[in-house]
């Protein structure tokens, strides 16, 4: 058993299909079994061996390669969507409902047809199923999409001067931030940065982890380079080291001693030094004076004593 890429018509999938006994080159037209019945696709890979473990993986299966009966009902079907879209739009005005369609898909088999639309909020739209199964008599389904798919099934050029990514070979959409912008050092005006379904640019992510991965590695390069002293020391470490500004010695703080005052009361053995303005006493001088006075005293003291008993 083979395994074969093919881009389906509506919305621009690429499924892998097991391929058995057909012979497909890149670019030829087939005719594919998908969980929504027979669908037109395009091979873009050609077909290669796949082992047998792998085999349960894939559902979808390529039928035949498309004939000439095939591209007739391919423009039939071609020419039925251009009505079904008209009679879809005449639809949704008679009710005045706030959606906006996209496109219109019918299956190869024509069994059921698929409306895509976009709307900001939630759309009751079982009236204008009952309307379109009236009408058209077949199977309609009615499917929510984003913006982003949006443009991803309209086409158109980017900014870039070529066909949009999402219509032409991206698969998925990342989430795409402001982060993405910053770290590339891009504009952050938003009408800059944005696709045409008015999104951040999807280009924004190819080269997000590059940038990512070199800006650490030149982060622990610095750091080897500065060591932790220039971390500690709040130097800039994004800086060339000849334009760095060398860390300044700490400056020496004269400290002037204050005057220590000693408590009178402390006693000491030298002599109290008189008060100021009044003469200092001779040495024996001053002895024999306070002598004299104690010896007063007392006499004084005995007279009155005996005076009283």
């Amino acid at each position: 058993m083979q395994v074969v890429k093919v881009r389906l018509r509506k919305p621009r999938r690429v499924l892998t299909m097991l391929c058995s006994n057909i012979h497909l080159d890149r670019g030829d037209t087939c005719v594919v079994r998908s969980d929504r019945g027979l669908e037109w696709g395009l091979c873009i890979l050609p077909p290669e061996p796949c082992p047998h473990e792998r085999e349960r993986r894939f559902t979808d299966t390529v039928v035949r390669l498309a004939n000439e009966d095939d591209f007739k009902t391919f423009d039939m079907l071609a020419e039925e969507e251009r009505k079904a879209r008209k009679i879809c739009q005449e639809k949704i005005r008679r009710h005045a409902m706030d959606m906006k369609l996209v496109d219109v898909e019918y299956t190869f088999d024509k069994k059921k047809i698929v409306f895509y639309f976009t709307a900001e909020e939630r759309v009751d739209f079982r009236e204008l199923v009952r309307d379109l199964a009236h009408d058209l008599r077949t199977r309609i389904e009615l499917r929510h999409i984003q913006v982003r798919d949006e443009a991803k099934m309209v086409g158109g050029i980017g900014t870039c001067g070529r066909e949009l990514c999402c219509s032409s070979w991206l698969e998925e959409f990342r989430p795409i931030s402001m982060r993405m912008a910053k770290r590339q050092n891009l504009s952050l005006n938003p009408s800059k940065i944005s696709g045409q379904c008015g999104r951040l640019l999807c280009c924004l992510s190819y080269e997000n982890d590059q940038y990512e991965t070199m800006k650490r590695r030149a982060k622990q390069a610095r750091a080897e380079e500065t060591g932790d002293a220039s971390k500690s020391s709040g130097v800039t470490s994004g800086m060339p080291p000849e334009r760095r500004e060398k860390p300044k010695p700490p400056e020496a703080v004269e400290v002037k001693a204050k005057p220590v005052t000693v408590d009178a009361a402390v006693e000491t053995d030298a002599p109290p030094e008189p008060a100021p303005g009044k003469p200092k006493p001779a040495g024996d001088d001053g002895k024999k004076r306070t002598g004299r006075r104690r010896r007063r005293r007392k006499a004084r003291g005995g007279k009155g004593g005996g005076g009283q008993s």
